[in-house]
């Protein structure tokens, strides 16, 4: 949920769905493509992966702001774009969707920072596959070895201090949100 685009909650949860599965589908596959040079295997990878990632997504979104469902498209978007901007949103009566976007999005943070160790114990693999991968392996699995382990690099070394501000930010919307006259409305969070 962090790290889906601000744009995709104006969408519905069928678009939530394809919006983060095709991506997914289409960024594993052209790895499998390169790694192998399978056209079939890269069909199969898209068309299972992306499905499963956009409904898992989908669905993991709907279950940690689940008053999005209340709210139409342009609601959804305000209160996306002042939570992450650390903004107060322009109408009072979506405060109470800010608290509770911005609790979504501390909750998710608190669940994926439990995570973090396995990617740690992944990256670590990853890199020690990769040079493994440098002295033996053919030129498509030695690139696709490398992509792995660099962007499993830069996630550790990237995520942690952009996941930090986001979260910063949801803190400082969030302030405002709570004082707000409707934020004490029955269900408001």
């Amino acid at each position: 949920m962090i790290l889906v685009p601000g744009r995709l909650w104006r969408q519905s949860p069928v678009c939530r769905a394809l919006g983060t599965g095709l991506p997914a589908g289409v960024f594993f596959a052209a790895f499998v493509l390169v790694e192998s040079g399978s056209w079939p295997g890269a069909a199969v990878v898209f068309l299972v992966l992306s499905p499963l990632h956009g409904i898992r997504s989908a669905r993991r979104m709907g279950r940690a702001w689940p008053g999005a469902a209340d709210l139409d498209a342009a609601g959804r978007a305000a209160v996306v774009r002042a939570t992450r901007r650390g903004e107060a949103v322009g109408d009072p009566a979506l405060a109470p969707a800010v608290v509770e976007y911005a609790d979504g999005l501390h909750r998710i943070a608190e669940e994926d920072r439990l995570r973090r160790p396995l990617v740690l114990l992944v990256t670590v693999l990853a890199v020690a596959l990769a040079g493994y991968d440098t002295v033996t392996a053919p030129t498509g699995v030695l690139i696709t070895s490398w992509l792995v382990a660099a962007l499993l690099l830069a996630d550790l070394a990237w995520w942690p201090r952009r996941r930090a501000r986001l979260l910063e930010r949801a803190a400082r919307a969030r302030q405002p949100a709570r004082s707000a006259p409707d934020a004490d409305r029955p269900g408001s969070g």
